[in-house]
């Protein structure tokens, strides 16, 4: 695995999230009650970026922007009758303050 330092880990407060671009991979950062998350910053249905939608951090529900799907921020998994729809993980660290992503 090769971790890059994405952001500065006080720049994403609880409930926030942050649209990335790593090279060329879109990365979305999700604070979800202080554990950070990170995926690919596309939906599974139609690949919009998710960080055009909305987090709700009290539920940890991520809703796409285009046509409203759902998914469980901390797990990346899909909420709504749409099979077996799921975001894909990034592995995430926390250090020096930083967050750091592995991109491929």
């Amino acid at each position: 695995m090769s971790f890059r330092r994405v952001a500065d880990l006080a720049s994403l407060w609880p409930g926030e999230m942050k649209g990335l671009l790593v090279d060329t991979t879109k990365v979305l950062l999700l604070n979800v009650g202080g554990d950070v998350r990170a995926y690919e910053d596309s939906c599974p249905h139609r690949g919009v970026a998710l960080s055009c939608g909305q987090l709700e951090g009290a539920s940890g529900t991520l809703t796409c922007a285009m046509h409203l799907w759902r998914y469980d921020a901390r797990t990346g998994q899909g909420l709504d009758d749409h099979g077996s729809a799921a975001l894909r993980r990034l592995p995430t660290k926390l250090q020096d303050d930083g967050i750091w992503v592995d991109v491929p």
